[in-house]
């Protein structure tokens, strides 16, 4: 039988290990699958973004990293979901600058803010497009002007929803162009794309992945894309800002991966180089590239970016008195 000395140790030392199991799970991380919500239907540019990132981080962390899709209110609900999650490291968001940067400023049913996350780092970026139907009678960006100067209030452009990207970015345009153009918000890109497609709709605003097979099948016709310079997936499709009037826009899209607020240091250093790496990789940025999609930089100051960012919209909105 042992007696009292040994016993004690053991229970000393069984005490130790009990102590020491929540430092060890933290040094095991991750150690089950990690879940990115993707605050769309499949399909569209965000969804492809995050499914292009979640192989790349299942890799490099050695978990499986699955896609969650909650769609509805431009990004809105997903992105509840992430900034209400616990910051354990299992739940992020791929989001786009929607549902992270715009929808608090033109809806006050958005009740989250960027400070209710912890960013991880800017993931990629790309232009959007301002196109024309076939039927719109223009072929370029000074015969659309031109046009719809000289007949204030007649013509319309479409957007994927009120406060979107695409919508600031039509605002932009009428702001620098000195035009008058009403703004129809559609529920998603697939009934602009059938109106525009179907001449009921005579201008439109895509993102650009969505609206390049359009583009080059001839369905609608592009007059600029929004970014300062031309989209190396598309050089041959001028910027606006290289036409005098439109020279200060500059907007685009971009996806970027968000944990909840207060994520553990050890946790986010982790998933930070992981996503610093992949962003790195030649195949990811390959895949991105033919989407239309420039991989950022990992030298981007992601708190930085989006501080501008928000402060770049928030003037858009004022503006044009975007309100949802």
């Amino acid at each position: 039988m042992q007696n009292t000395p040994s016993l004690r140790r053991t229970a000393l030392l069984c005490g130790m290990a009990l102590l020491a199991a929540p430092a060890f799970a933290q040094d095991v991380y991750p150690s089950k699958p990690i879940t990115i919500v993707v605050g769309y239907p499949p399909g569209g540019s965000t969804d492809l973004t995050g499914r292009n990132v979640a192989l790349e981080l299942s890799a490099k962390l050695g978990v499986p990293v699955v896609i969650e899709n909650i769609g509805g209110a431009g990004g809105a609900i997903g992105a509840q979901k992430v900034a209400s999650s616990a910051p354990d490291g299992y739940t992020f968001l791929v989001g786009a600058s929607n549902e992270i940067a715009i929808n608090k400023l033109v809806t006050k049913k958005v009740k989250y803010d960027v400070k209710d996350f912890t960013a991880i780092g800017l993931i990629a970026s790309q232009p959007l497009v301002l196109v024309a139907s076939t039927g719109a009678g223009v072929k370029n960006l000074a015969e659309f002007t031109q046009k719809v100067s000289k007949n204030p209030g007649k013509f319309s452009y479409g957007s994927s929803g009120v406060g979107t990207s695409l919508h600031l970015a039509g605002e932009m345009v009428k702001e620098q162009g000195k035009l008058f153009m009403t703004h129809i918000p559609y529920r998603g890109v697939a009934p602009l794309t059938n109106d525009l497609m179907g001449n009921n709709l005579e201008y439109g605003v895509f993102v650009l992945s969505s609206g390049l097979p359009h583009i080059k099948s001839g369905k609608v016709i592009a007059l600029g894309t929004t970014e300062a310079k031309r989209s190396a997936a598309t050089p041959d499709i001028p910027a606006l800002a290289e036409t005098p009037q439109y020279k200060n826009v500059d907007i685009g899209v971009w996806f970027a991966l968000m944990g909840p607020a207060n994520l553990p240091k050890p946790v986010f250093d982790k998933v930070k180089k992981a996503l610093n790496d992949t962003l790195q990789s030649p195949e990811f940025k390959k895949k991105m590239e033919a989407s239309g999609s420039t991989v950022a930089a990992t030298t981007v100051n992601i708190d930085q970016f989006l501080a501008a960012e928000v402060a770049k919209y928030k003037k858009i909105v004022e503006f044009a008195k975007i309100e949802e």
